[in-house]
Order: structure tokens, then sequence, then C-alpha cells
């Protein structure tokens, strides 16, 4: 897969509700929290991927993945189980920075 450029800084909230069963009044709390995870999860991820320590690659990259894709954050959910499976099997020629800058920016861009 390629690596992915998203824009969330429209994020429709009323379609993401409709996604999700919810009611638009909770996805700025959702997003919210999602974001304030993300920093931490970055910080692990990175830490990781310096490191070369697949086993948590893979979770951290796991857990936004998860999170991604409850928001339908598709594109850092893709870009996130990419680097799941390459932390998995411990692929040494994955792009694993490229992949962490991309999903740090298009994190970035979603309006908190």
């Amino acid at each position: 897969m390629a690596i992915l450029t998203p824009d969330y800084t429209n994020v429709n909230h009323d379609e993401m509700a409709a996604a999700i069963g919810l009611k638009p009044k909770h996805i700025p709390m959702l997003i919210g929290s999602f974001l304030g995870e993300s920093d931490e999860i970055l910080d692990k991820l990175f830490s990781a991927i310096e490191s070369k320590d697949y086993t948590t690659i893979k979770e951290q990259a796991h857990a936004i993945k998860g999170s991604a894709g409850n928001l339908r954050f598709h594109e850092i959910f893709e870009m996130a189980k990419e680097m799941e499976f390459a932390g998995e099997e411990c692929a040494e020629d994955f792009e694993y920075n490229a992949y962490f800058s991309a999903i740090k920016a298009a994190i970035g861009t979603i309006p908190n």
C-alpha cells in the first residue's frame, strides 16, 4: 500500500456520528480522546521504531489502527494496519519512519 496523505480538517460530525451510531454531540469528546491517546501511542511507537522493537511497533500500530478505525479515519487505519503487519513479521525493509510520519501528519490535521 502507498503512504497516504489524508486531510481530516473538515471532519463532518453528523456523518461520523451516523457511521458509528452515535449522536453528533458525542463526536468532539471521542475525537479529543483519540487525539490525547494518540500522543502517548505515537511517542511509544517512535521509540519502538528507533530501537527496532517489532513487538512494540505491532502493539502501538494496532492501538492506533483500532481507534482510527472506530472513528472512520480510514487512511490512518490502513497505514497503521500495514505497520502492524510489518511489525508482526519483523520486516526490516518496511518504511516505518515514513509511515510513522504520515500517520502523525494525518492525526495532526484532525481538529479538536
